[in-house]
C-alpha cells in the first residue's frame, strides 16, 4: 500500500467509517457476468437490474476515473423508536446519505474535501453511488456478502456503504475477517415474507416487500404480495432481523437528528391525516425511495397494513381515506371498506 493510499485509509477511519479500501477500476470486471447471471436465475428480473450496468461502463462515463475509494459506515448504533419497529425499516429511520443534520453526511463532505485537498478528483453520489457498491467492497476485502445479499462486516449488515471515484491508480486492499454462512443456515430465505428470497445469494426484486412498499408497488389492490407485506409500511427488515450473524450486533447508544421528534407524527392513523405538503416536504426527503409524485403511497400502504392486521380504531380512518384528495388512496380506502364489510 502507497503513502496516500494509507493517509486516505486513515482519515476515513478518523472520520468515523469502520473500514475503507480502495480498488482499482479494473477490478470491476467480472460485475457483468455477475448482473447476467442474476438475471439468468430469474428473468423477470431484467427491468430491474437494467440500470446496474451503467456500473460496467464507469471508463467511459467517468474517463478520468483510476480507483475507487469504498468506505462503510455503521448505522446500527442509533435510538430506533419502538413504536416504528417492524412498520419502517430500520435504515430508512437512520440514513444519512442525504440527511444534511447528520454527522454521518458531514463526515462524508469532510472525507471527499480531505481527498480534493490531496490533490485528487474524487466524486460521489450520495444515493445509489458512482460504482456497484458491494462489488467494490467485496473485491476490497471489507467484508461478505451473506444468503440474504446484504453486505456484513463484523458488525452485522446494519452498515451502508460509500464509494468515490478518483483519478489517481491506488489499492487498499484487506484480507475479510467474517466467516461464510454456515451451508445448513437458511434462516432468512425461510423468514422472508414474499419468498422473494428463493435461493441463497438471489432476490426477486419484483416480490421484495422493501422494493414493493418503496419505489416499486403502485397498484397495491392487485399486487400479488399484498398480504405479504404485513405490518410494513416503508421497508422490511425480516431477513437480516432473523439472521445468527446480526444477534447483539445492534446497539442503540446514540440518537439519529430529529428522528424521535418526527416519530411522533408517524402512526397509521396519523399518516391517513397526513397533509399532502407534509408529506412532500417533510416525510419525501427523509424518506427518498419515494419520490414527491407519489407520496400517496404512505397513505396506500398504511391502509394495507390496516387491512393486513385490522383493529376496530382502524375503521374511521379507513372510512375518512374515501374522501382524500389523492384517487390511488381513495381507491384503497374503498375497496378496504369492502374487504373488511366496513
Amino acid at each position: 500500500m502507497t503513502l496516500l493510499a494509507e493517509q486516505i485509509k486513515s482519515a476515513a477511519l478518523e472520520m468515523g467509517y469502520e473500514k475503507c479500501g480502495i480498488i482499482k477500476v479494473s477490478y470491476l470486471d467480472g460485475y457483468e457476468e455477475k448482473l447476467n447471471e442474476r438475471i439468468d436465475r430469474i428473468p423477470e428480473t431484467k427491468g430491474f437490474y437494467q440500470s446496474m450496468y451503467r456500473f460496467t461502463r464507469i471508463q467511459e462515463t467517468h474517463p478520468w476515473a483510476k480507483s475507487i475509494v469504498i468506505c462503510v459506515r455503521r448505522y446500527g448504533k442509533y435510538n430506533i423508536p419502538k413504536h416504528l419497529k417492524g412498520m419502517i425499516a430500520k435504515y430508512y429511520l437512520v440514513d444519512g446519505r442525504k440527511d444534511e443534520n447528520s454527522k454521518d453526511f458531514q463526515d462524508s463532505l469532510k472525507f471527499e474535501k480531505y481527498m480534493q485537498d490531496l490533490g485528487l478528483r474524487a466524486e460521489n453520489e450520495r444515493g445509489f453511488g458512482l460504482a456497484p457498491l458491494r462489488w467494490a467492497a467485496l473485491k476490497a476485502g471489507l467484508g461478505r456478502v451473506r444468503k440474504n445479499n446484504f453486505f456484513y462486516t463484523e458488525n452485522g449488515s446494519w452498515v451502508y456503504l460509500e464509494a468515490w471515484l478518483i483519478d489517481k491508480e491506488l489499492e487498499a486492499i484487506e484480507e475479510p475477517k467474517v466467516k461464510a454462512c454456515s451451508e445448513k443456515c437458511g434462516l432468512c430465505i425461510k423468514a422472508c415474507p414474499s419468498a422473494s428470497l428463493s435461493e441463497p445469494y438471489t432476490m426477486s426484486p419484483m416480490a421484495c416487500v422493501s422494493c414493493v412498499t418503496t419505489f416499486m408497488g403502485r397498484d397495491m389492490i392487485n399486487e400479488k404480495y399484498r398480504e405479504q407485506i404485513g405490518n410494513w409500511v416503508y421497508g422490511c427488515d425480516v431477513c437480516q432481523d432473523v439472521c445468527p450473524m446480526n444477534k447483539n450486533r445492534w446497539e442503540e447508544t446514540e440518537e439519529f437528528p430529529n428522528l424521535q421528534e418526527l416519530s411522533q407524527h408517524i402512526s397509521l392513523e396519523k399518516i391517513l391525516k397526513m397533509d399532502y405538503s407534509f408529506l412532500e416536504d417533510v416525510m419525501q426527503p427523509k424518506f427518498w425511495y419515494i419520490d414527491k409524485q407519489s407520496v400517496w403511497k404512505w397513505k396506500v400502504n398504511a391502509i394495507n397494513v390496516m387491512v393486513n392486521d385490522y383493529e376496530e380504531q382502524y375503521r374511521e380512518h379507513i372510512l375518512n381515506a374515501c374522501n382524500d384528495s389523492n384517487l390511488k388512496v381513495r381507491e384503497m380506502a374503498e375497496w378496504a371498506v369492502k374487504k373488511l364489510n366496513l
